[in-house]
């Protein structure tokens, strides 16, 4: 039996990029084949979309992508979001909220919000997300177990506080606190 040596690695996907490495559509997007040269089937575990930045784990070991999507390791994601958060909807979140996924009503599970100060050193987006003339904005934290289809952006939406900024902090205990926007490094394994 062959022993194969697996590669892992971890991202700051920017603003803009695709979490794949082939563009299945007509739209012209960035993928992350042009942040660094991965090896032959690398894969994103889990997915960020376009209008999402932050932490992403890549590897080409599918046993290590289904660990690291299950239930059992944390997400922690910075929000930004319309208006000033209130604390009633802070705890809504917290015990769950009612979306829609593919259609059908779900209740997300019970998580961790809270309410934070605007995060220094994040980069600035290459797109502007608006200015104060729009009215005030303001930050959450929330750390999820399961990943839905852009599940953040409907839970604060459903406490009337829309997504504005949405960045994928922490996955397990790896945080992107040392890692520029854009920018690729291999590692050993995954730190959860």
């Amino acid at each position: 039996m062959i022993d194969i040596k697996h590669r892992h690695f971890i991202v700051f996907k920017p603003f803009g990029f695709l979490s794949q490495f082939k563009n299945n559509r007509t739209r012209k997007k960035r993928l992350l084949s042009e942040l660094f040269d991965f090896p032959e089937n690398t894969m994103a575990i889990g997915r960020l979309d376009a209008d999402s930045e932050g932490l992403l784990f890549l590897t080409t070991d599918g046993k290590t992508s289904e660990f690291i999507r299950s239930n059992k390791i944390e997400k922690e994601y910075w929000v930004q979001v319309d208006g000033l958060i209130s604390d009633a909807a802070v705890n809504k979140l917290k015990f769950g909220v009612e979306i829609s996924i593919e259609g059908k009503s779900y209740i997300t599970k019970p998580c961790e919000a809270s309410k934070i100060e605007t995060p220094k050193n994040l980069p600035q987006r290459q797109k502007p997300i608006r200015d104060e003339r729009h009215g005030p904005t303001s930050w959450i934290a929330i750390t999820i177990t399961e990943g839905k289809f852009r599940q953040v952006r409907k839970m604060t939406a459903a406490v009337g506080f829309p997504t504005l900024r949405l960045i994928r902090y922490r996955i397990g205990n790896t945080t992107i606190s040392n890692l520029n926007s854009g920018s690729t490094k291999e590692v050993e394994n995954f730190d959860q």
